[in-house]
């Protein structure tokens, strides 16, 4: 589970990694990130459509990034922020699939920073 340090929860923050972060997509997600103050630990937001599936498939989905930003979150610089958006077809990706698309979009969306 993700620390409350390492969960973006304001409004602001969101709507500005949305506008203004460097985007970088993979076939189930679409990941918004930014380098913001280095004093802070890496955070974490996530937006789950309703076209993402019903309840139960959109936090199955949720609980699933979530667990797979916490192991990332040591390989991750200071002050990173990313809001990753689930794509509808998240809800029928396997753990395995997410998980090698995350960290490779991770990997290389940090290296471009």
């Amino acid at each position: 589970m993700l620390a409350k340090a390492n969960r973006l929860v304001r409004a602001d923050d969101y709507r500005r990694l949305v506008r203004r972060g460097r985007r970088v997509a993979s076939p189930h997600a679409l990941l918004y990130l930014s380098q913001g103050d280095p004093s802070l630990p890496p955070r974490f937001g996530f937006i789950v459509a309703k076209t993402v599936g019903i309840a139960v498939d959109r936090n199955l989905v949720r609980r699933r990034l979530k667990a797979l930003t916490f192991a990332a979150i040591p390989a991750l610089p200071p002050g990173t922020e990313i809001v990753i958006r689930a794509l509808p077809g998240a809800a029928q990706a396997d753990w395995d699939t997410l998980q090698s698309e995350l960290a490779g979009v991770l990997s290389g969306g940090m290296n471009q920073a």
